[in-house]
């Protein structure tokens, strides 16, 4: 007999696809329903107090760029971290144990200062700590300022989450935010519009939140309901947000119609904002038309020195050396009276690499050494040379190993030991250069004679200005009158500014008579204190006076090696070890920029002299012989007056030390004592009250909160008709609201009195409610 399998076979079929499609919705159902218990199970854990500490961390991580330029790279990160590690803590431990979390956010943020603070250790161990000790108060020491970066924002971080529990307190954050940020893209060159969108993104981000946090504790059936379809209900929410953003963030067109009041009325009015803050608003030839301070750093413009500065220490370059030396940049010749020009415009020799530059500056008797660097600009600034130890002798290259150098990119003077860069261009990023250094032999300069081959050069090396005043002139002889040979002359100048005049950085030129208009006289007889200008300027005039073809030299010093690693010295620091020439990778600071003299010598070119109090030239020393080291109370930056205290600061490591170890204590003392604390404080609060009337002050307690939270009492309602209206919107409530309620009236009105183990059952029930209520 035939089957006929046709029709039971395409059933099967249907029925297995049936089973499937149900077993797909069921597990759907099973991921849906897992998806809803764990946002409900959060929900219950005070979710928004949470996402209130990551909003506020966001916000003020964006705020943080009104510092740009302003702070070192590593601050930054420490803010980040810091704000990053603190909001985290509070979305993952609970919220009840606040002291632990505190505690835990410390000492992240000493974890975290560590980890990223910049330690520049510069000075040897001393005989009287010993190594540990000198270790500990180094470490402690680059832990400043860097660590009240880190425990300030700790701290307002934790007062704004605990301050903006309320939408009005919400809007005033953010709203005070966006207007720190939109004042300060009016006064700084920063361009902050993009941090603005962000913040406006975070505060709408945060009001859906917020709504839905309403939603909770007034109709919580409601947002249960919300809650069981979480994608449809948050997906048009984030497109919305983040369409916005995008906008906000990539569309040029929108951003010259997002300014501020005072901007748009400036515009309007056809005038321009002025920008304020410091070197990165000015450029140096608007320094030079204000009086006042400007901020330290390379000088575009030297016609006219004098006036005082403020120490800038943000990060210039990097300089990757095999030899500690200064950082030459400039040659100028003629000295006006008030400042330097350059008369004479020598064109320069076509760069080619690996090719040694040609040298006319006669050195057949000099010894030299190579000195290898590799400069890395921290910075955007351009420059018309490019910097290093002098002279270079080779550029290896520029901005990257495999890359072919530009013929038009730079020319070398070899008149002024200036490697120029091609203006036109974009300033090099990086770049690898040779230097051949003359090294220090003081016996030979002591018989060559101070003059050069080039009678044009030697004159115009020892111009002076007629207006001169003739007192520069008779204090160079006198001070020289001793010297026997030309390079005893020029150390004894040296000598005499270094002894005789005070560095200052703001010098008080109240104390110029205006009797002088000669910049170098009034700073000789009449401030006796300055800068390096003063002091290198000075230097180079009173050579000139009596002689010694000079010039004046401006760049950097030799920044600061920071150790490689953060561990105690051990044996890192002993003889056979010790680093004798310096080499290393220097961070090159602002603060650093400096000026010095050369004069030149028969045989041996231009030799550097360095007459600024508290500084001291790296000089190279003859046959080989090792660098004598810089002793710790020589200053290696242009930052005399934090350098002299030095001391003085590692003696206050001890008590930040102390500090610490204090805070520690006291808060691990509190969370062992909490249980202690809080019922010492229950009765400090209670002491003087019956159980009864502690009861009924709990009551009122729990009364003025609730006002607060919108939940409002009439005059003419009892408390029991207002918690009956109270548990109709809080109806997850209403057992806690008829405990505290039935306890009110019994010690309100009853004739018997509440013992203290029911004050504090009271007690807790009221926290337990402003708790739920927050």
């Amino acid at each position: 007999m035939a089957t006929h399998t046709g029709e039971p076979g395409l059933a099967g079929l249907r029925y297995q696809a049936s089973a499937r499609s149900a077993c797909s919705a069921r597990r759907e159902r099973d991921r849906m329903k897992k998806l809803t218990f764990w946002i409900t199970s959060y929900l219950k854990l005070r979710w928004y107090e949470r996402f209130v500490s990551l909003f506020v961390a966001a916000i003020l991580m964006s705020s943080l760029s009104i510092f740009e330029n302003y702070w070192w790279p590593e601050s930054f990160k420490i803010a980040y971290f810091t704000l990053g590690f603190t909001a985290l803590v509070d979305i993952l431990l609970p919220l009840k144990g606040r002291l632990i979390r505190l505690l835990l956010q410390f000492i992240a943020v000493v974890f975290i200062t560590f980890r990223f603070a910049r330690m520049e250790w510069s000075v040897a161990p001393s005989t009287n700590t010993g190594e540990w000790g000198w270790w500990l108060q180094e470490t402690l020491a680059g832990l400043h300022p860097f660590l009240w970066i880190g425990l300030s924002l700790l701290v307002i971080h934790s007062l704004f989450t605990t301050w903006t529990v309320t939408r009005q307190r919400m809007f005033g954050f953010t709203g005070a935010s966006i207007l720190v940020l939109t004042v300060a893209d009016s006064f700084t060159p920063i361009w902050l519009w993009d941090n603005v969108a962000v913040v406006v993104f975070i505060a709408l981000a945060w009001l859906v939140l917020n709504h839905l946090d309403r939603l909770q504790r007034t109709h919580p059936e409601s947002l249960k309901e919300l809650m069981e379809y979480p994608i449809r209900v948050f997906t048009p929410a984030v497109i919305v947000l983040s369409v916005l953003l995008v906008i906000a963030l990539n569309v040029p067109s929108i951003a010259p119609m997002l300014q501020d009041p005072y901007t748009i009325w400036k515009k309007a009015r056809g005038e321009d904002v002025q920008v304020f803050l410091g070197e990165k608003a000015l450029t140096r030839e608007d320094y030079a038309a204000q009086a006042g301070n400007s901020s330290s750093g390379y000088s575009r413009n030297d016609d006219v020195l004098g006036g005082g500065f403020d120490y800038d220490f943000s990060p210039m370059m990097t300089v990757s050396t095999s030899q500690r030396s200064y950082w030459r940049g400039e040659t100028l010749g003629q000295y006006t009276g008030q400042g330097w020009k350059n008369a004479i415009m020598v064109d320069g020799e076509r760069v080619l690499p690996e090719l040694p530059f040609f040298d006319e500056s006669g050195r057949e008797r000099a010894q030299f050494a190579e000195v290898r660097q590799v400069v890395t600009m921290e910075r955007d600034d351009a420059y018309p040379v490019l910097f290093g130890a002098a002279p270079i002798s080779t550029v290896h290259w520029i901005n990257d190993e495999s890359s072919a150098v530009m013929a038009n990119a730079m020319k070398w003077s070899p008149y002024h030991w200036e490697l120029r860069w091609n203006t036109s261009l974009t300033y090099p990023k990086s770049y690898s250069i040779t230097s051949s250094v003359v090294t220090l032999d003081e016996g030979g300069l002591r018989t060559a004679e101070s003059i050069l081959p080039s009678n044009d050069l030697n004159e115009y090396y020892l111009s002076l200005p007629a207006s001169l005043p003739d007192r520069v002139r008779e204090l160079a002889q006198e001070v020289t009158a001793d010297g026997k040979n030309d390079y005893d002359r020029a150390k004894a100048i040296e000598t005499h500014l270094r002894q005789n005049y005070i560095y200052n950085n703001k010098p008080d030129l109240s104390k110029l008579s205006g009797s002088s208009a000669d910049f170098v006289d009034g700073f000789l007889f009449e401030l006796q204190e300055g800068y390096c200008d003063y002091f290198s300027t000075a230097m180079a005039v009173m050579a000139r006076s009596i002689g010694l073809p000079s010039r004046w030299v401006k760049g950097f010093t030799p920044g600061v090696l920071p150790v490689e690693r953060y561990g105690p010295p051990g044996e890192m620091m002993d003889g056979e070890r010790y680093n004798p020439t310096g080499a290393g990778m220097y961070t090159v600071r602002n603060s650093d920029a400096h000026s010095w003299v050369e004069i030149y010598f028969e045989g041996f070119g231009w030799i550097p002299f360095e007459p600024t109090s508290g500084f001291r030239f790296p000089y190279l020393s003859p046959a080989g012989e090792e660098m004598e080291p810089v002793l710790p109370d020589e200053k290696v930056s242009e930052t005399p007056e934090v350098a002299s205290n030095i001391s003085s600061g590692l003696s206050r490591v001890w008590g930040l030390a102390s500090l610490i170890v204090l805070v520690v204590a006291a808060a691990a003392w509190l969370i062992v004592k909490r249980r202690e604390m809080a019922k010492a404080w229950f009765r400090i609060r209670h002491g003087s009250l019956s159980p009864n009337e502690q009861i009924v002050m709990e009551a009122n307690r729990l009364i003025r909160f609730c006002k607060k939270r919108g939940m409002k009492r009439e005059e003419h309602e009892t408390l029991r008709e207002a918690i009956a209206g109270w548990s109709q919107s809080q109806k997850r409530l209403q057992e806690d609201f008829r405990t505290v309620l039935d306890g009110f009236e019994k010690a309100k009105y009853g004739a018997s009195g509440a013992t203290k183990e029911e004050v504090e059952r009271y007690t807790n029930k009221v926290r337990y409610l402003i708790g739920e209520l927050k």
